[in-house]
């Protein structure tokens, strides 16, 4: 294998790959045309599935292109087309889109399928560096992707061509996310694990709710008030009316204001030192939701109601810190 290259050597054939990759990338957008959006209908349209197949590394990059598809709210799953050769073609069926990608739009396997899925009556979308190689030529779709060279000193092993493949199954997966109007909450759906889960979960996952809310009557003398809300330890109590409903709150910011201001704090009520109108969330909302408004409002907790201003629960910024969201 020959003496250990230099470190400066290494790292200079390192940027000469990033480079690479790079500009393979910027590459694709002169490439982009109306067939990309032409595509997109196509996955819209479609009643079926996505399927996406590809050989070798670009096999593996059609699986990354059908998760980022499924996570973003278009089921997809991956064929292996030298396993469809041999049975699994039964999961392709008529109104079913095939996303097939292949550099040169040659590969052997990919082409031998092109007869079956036009047999079974579903719809070809190639990305391919060639578009008038047998795959592209066959596609109802073709998406151009072609590398001027790979980032592999032999210009051998496929890696700018990967690399420019799987940018631009990106580019169709959220142009078709963003057609489809795929919002926040329609992520939160799917991906209720991870962090990205935990930035995603409902206000009404964390809140505190039921007996660990705090919670007093306007009328309730400022000594219960204090014992209220030293026991919930949230800082805070809601205020509420005789029918469960929302009419104020007070915070261990309202007691040290009074009490700095010689007020007969102890002779008060909660109704006369209470904030009125607080800052309130609804319980289906995502937490970062609530976790954005605390940041604007400058505040450390939230007031859960319902469509009447019923008090359901508080959401507090330490509920926040515990989802490791900040």
């Amino acid at each position: 294998m020959g003496d250990p290259e230099p470190t400066d050597e290494l790292t200079d054939l390192a940027r000469r790959v990033l480079e690479t990759e790079a500009r393979a990338i910027l590459g694709l957008i002169p490439q982009l045309d109306g067939s990309f959006v032409k595509a997109i209908d196509l996955l819209n349209g479609t009643s079926g599935r996505v399927i996406v197949t590809g050989m070798g590394k670009s096999g593996i990059i059609a699986r990354k292109i059908a998760a980022t598809l499924s996570s973003t709210g278009t089921p997809a799953l991956f064929l292996h087309p030298a396993e469809a050769l041999h049975g699994d073609l039964g999961v392709v069926q008529s109104g079913d889109v095939v996303i097939a990608l292949s550099q040169s739009g040659e590969t052997a396997e990919l082409v031998r399928l092109l007869e079956a899925i036009r047999r079974i009556g579903a719809r070809l979308i190639s990305i391919t560096g060639r578009a008038n190689s047998t795959l592209g030529q066959a596609s109802d779709v073709t998406l151009g992707c072609h590398v001027a060279e790979e980032a592999c000193p032999l210009n051998l092993a496929p890696t700018a061509s990967t690399t420019a493949a799987l940018a631009l199954g990106d580019a169709l997966a959220l142009a078709l996310s963003h057609r489809k109007g795929f919002k926040e909450e329609h992520f939160a759906n799917l991906h209720p694990g991870g962090q990205i889960g935990k930035r995603l979960m409902r206000v009404e996952a964390l809140m505190a709710a039921g007996d660990a809310v705090p919670i007093v009557r306007p009328d309730t003398p400022m000594l219960d008030v204090i014992r209220e809300i030293t026991r919930k330890r949230l800082g805070m109590t809601v205020v509420a009316d005789g029918d469960g409903r929302l009419a104020g709150i007070v915070t261990d910011g309202d007691l040290r204001r009074h009490i700095t201001s010689q007020d007969n704090l102890l002779g008060r009520s909660a109704g006369e030192v209470m904030t009125a109108r607080p800052v309130t969330i609804r319980r289906g909302l995502l937490a970062v939701q609530a976790l954005n408004l605390m940041e604007e409002r400058k505040i450390t907790s939230l007031v859960v109601v319902g469509p009447n201003l019923e008090v359901e629960g508080v959401v507090h910024l330490h509920d926040l810190w515990r989802t490791e969201m900040i």
